[in-house]
C-alpha cells in the first residue's frame, strides 16, 4: 500500500553515519530522556522538513550539513489512541572527517556510537523503536513508513509500508 497525498508531520530525526558509526544524542529531556536517541526536533512554522533536520543538527552538534535524504517517516498510536510522526533522515560524514566526543550540549551528550551496539537486541540505552528500523533506513534506497503501535508501553504491532513521495 502506497500513500499518494504528502505527509504532515511535526518532527524530525538525523541519524549521521561515519564509517560503521552513528553520531547520536543522550537527551537530557523527554521524550527519551536518558536514551540515546538521533539528532532533530520539530519543525517551525514555514519550514520544510529538510530544513527542519538541517537546522536541528547544526542547532545540536554544530555540524553544518549541505544536505541529508529523507528515508521516510516513523509514525506511532499508543494507548489511547494518541498518535506521532517524523520525518526520518540519513546524513553521511567521510571517515576523514574528525568530530571529537564525547561531547556535552544544551541538548545532552553527543558521542559517535557503533551500529552493532544500537541495534544490538538487549541494548536498552537507546530509544527504543531504533533498532527496528536502523538497518532498513541504512541499508535501503527505498522510503518506508516504519509503524509502531504500543499499549501500556509494551510494543504489540510494526510493520513497514512503502512510501511514495512524502513531501
Amino acid at each position: 500500500m502506497k500513500r499518494n497525498t504528502p505527509v504532515f508531520l511535526e518532527y524530525t530525526i538525523c541519524f549521521i553515519k561515519r564509517g560503521d558509526e552513528i553520531l547520536l544524542l543522550n537527551r537530557e529531556s523527554p521524550s527519551w530522556m536518558g536514551r540515546w536517541n538521533g539528532l532533530g526536533g520539530k519543525i517551525e512554522n514555514g519550514e520544510s522538513p529538510l530544513e527542519c533536520v538541517l537546522r536541528e543538527v547544526y542547532e545540536e552538534a554544530e555540524i553544518q550539513l549541505e544536505h541529508a535524504e529523507c528515508k521516510g517517516i516513523v509514525s506511532w498510536t499508543k494507548s489511547g489512541g494518541s498518535k506521532g510522526g517524523m520525518y526520518v533522515f540519513v546524513a553521511e560524514l567521510p571517515e576523514a572527517i574528525h568530530y571529537e566526543t564525547p561531547k556535552k550540549t544544551d541538548e545532552g551528550i553527543i558521542d559517535w556510537k557503533e551500529i552493532s551496539w544500537i541495534i544490538h537486541p538487549e541494548n536498552r540505552g537507546v530509544a527504543a523503536h531504533i533498532p527496528s528500523f536502523l538497518p532498513k533506513i541504512l541499508e535501503e534506497d527505498g522510503r518506508y513508513e516504519y509503524q509502531f503501535v504500543s499499549k501500556d508501553g509494551e510494543l504489540i504491532c510494526y510493520k513497514t509500508i512503502p512510501l511514495g513521495e512524502i513531501y
